[in-house]
């Protein structure tokens, strides 16, 4: 009897890596989501408290936030059994972290953002499976790039222009999708590359990538949304006072 199988041996286990990744990046999202809810919405009265109170809590978070991000990825590269508790752990703090940036936006714009988000992190996810060319080189530039808008970030806090926050946001945008490209060929580089005997370890590290690419697109989709709003919203004012 003939065989009418799809997938060769090394196409199942690379569609059982990438479903193991993706089921990772699936509950540390969902994690953080469940997470900022709680925040904003049952525990909003121990949110409010922090913020009025002690928003010296709310900056400790971000630093050991920042911290967890390395001791996650370091964790995971070495295959330790840390790796995943560290993961969920980065997870839910980021879901903590998030909230305050999110009780900023109508849950309007937060819906469409997520879902503007997760289009464009699917698109780029199936460019990056099935593209041809190597995107080590962009990634590269992607890295170099994403620099200059941390430092052009810093520089606009003291300037606080809009029309900067909208140029960042946009190019900010077009970095974290070429990433989401790049780190899903990476996935397959690293089942190839280990002969399909790929550890834990990895799906927790590229978890963890795709996590923080998911994160930043819908951080900037939401100031891009925001920075929109001031822009148009300025010029729109002063042409409806000069009808009056």
């Amino acid at each position: 009897m003939e065989s009418n199988a799809i997938y060769t041996t090394s196409d199942a286990g690379l569609s059982r890596f990438f479903g193991k990744i993706y089921g990772l990046v699936g509950m540390g999202v969902g994690l953080s989501a469940v997470i900022s809810y709680l925040m904003l919405f049952p525990l909003s009265h121990v949110f409010v408290n922090i913020l009025m109170n002690h928003s010296w809590v709310y900056m400790a978070a971000l630093f050991l936030e920042f911290g967890l991000v390395f001791l996650a990825s370091g964790a995971a590269r070495r295959n330790t059994p840390a790796a995943l508790p560290l993961f969920l752990v980065y997870s839910a703090l980021n879901g903590f972290t998030l909230s305050f940036i999110i009780v900023q936006y109508t849950q309007a714009i937060v819906f469409q953002a997520f879902l503007s988000t997760a289009i464009v992190f699917f698109i780029m996810a199936l460019i990056g499976v099935s593209i041809k060319r190597d995107l080590s080189g962009l990634a590269k530039f992607l890295m170099a790039a994403l620099i200059g808008i941390i430092v052009a970030s810093l520089i606009n806090i003291f300037f606080a222009s809009s029309m900067m926050s909208f140029v960042i946001s946009i190019v900010s945008i077009l970095i974290f999708s070429g990433l989401i490209a790049y780190d899903n060929q990476l996935i397959k580089k690293v089942y190839y590359g280990a002969n399909g005997q790929v550890t834990d370890g990895w799906a927790v590290s590229m978890a963890l990538s795709l996590y923080l690419d998911f994160i930043n697109l819908f951080l900037n989709i939401l100031r891009l949304f925001l920075a929109s709003i001031f822009i148009w919203e300025g010029p729109l004012v002063v042409f409806f006072s000069k009808l009056d």
